[in-house]
C-alpha cells in the first residue's frame, strides 16, 4: 500500500512533549516578537520509510530536530494522515497534515511513472497550518502555517514494479508564524 511510502516525510516526535523539561523550556528566548508575522522556511527530509525524519527551520526562526506522524493523541500514525510533530531543540508544535496526505496519495495512484525502470517521482504542493495550541517552549502561542511542497523519488523492484528499493523525501516550503 502506498501509504506508508512517505512515512518519514510525515513522521517526526509523537514523544517530543517529553523531550523538552520545564526548566529548558522557560530557558529558550522567544523567537517571534509576540503578535509579529515572520517569514519562516522549513526543509525535512528523509531516505527511508521509518517513522522519524529530520527537520529545520531556517530564516525567521533557526531550529532543528526530528519530525513524527502522529495522531491529535500523540501516538504514531503510520499512515500519515493526521499530524506532524515537530521536536525542535527550543521547543515543538504541530502540523495539520492531512490535505497534504490526500494529495500524495492521489498521485500514488499512478506510480510508477516509468514502468521500465520501475521508478517515478512524485510532487505536490499544499497549505499547511500549525495546530492550534500545539506549540511548546520557544512555540507557545506559535500561529500561521506553510506552503509545503513535497517531492518522493522512489525506485522499486523489478519486473513487477513492487517492493520499495530506495527513497528520498523532502518537503520544502515558506511559511509564516506568530507567537504570543
Amino acid at each position: 500500500m502506498r501509504i506508508t511510502r512517505f512515512v518519514p516525510v510525515f513522521v517526526a516526535a509523537a514523544a517530543v512533549g517529553g523531550l523538552l523539561t520545564g526548566d529548558l523550556a522557560s530557558a529558550a528566548a522567544p523567537l517571534v516578537t509576540p503578535a509579529a508575522r515572520t517569514a519562516v522556511h522549513l526543509t525535512d527530509y528523509s531516505d527511508n520509510d521509518g517513522s522519524t525524519s529530520t527537520v529545520i527551520l531556517a530564516d525567521g526562526i533557526g531550529d532543528y530536530g526530528k519530525a513524527t506522524s502522529v495522531h491529535p493523541d500523540g501516538t504514531v500514525d503510520p499512515e500519515h494522515s493526521s499530524q506532524l510533530d515537530l521536536a525542535l531543540t527550543q521547543g515543538s508544535f504541530r502540523l495539520d497534515i492531512g490535505g497534504l496526505h490526500q494529495k500524495i496519495i492521489d498521485a500514488f495512484a499512478d506510480f510508477p511513472a516509468n514502468k521500465k525502470t520501475c521508478s517515478g517521482t512524485v510532487n505536490v504542493t499544499g497549505w499547511t497550518p500549525i495546530v492550534a495550541g500545539s506549540g511548546t517552549g520557544a512555540y507557545r502561542g506559535i500561529r500561521g502555517g506553510f506552503t509545503l511542497a513535497v517531492a518522493i523519488d522512489e525506485v522499486d523492484q523489478k519486473p513487477a514494479c513492487t517492493g520499495l528499493l530506495n527513497q528520498t523525501i523532502v518537503i520544502s516550503g515558506p511559511g509564516s508564524v506568530s507567537t504570543g
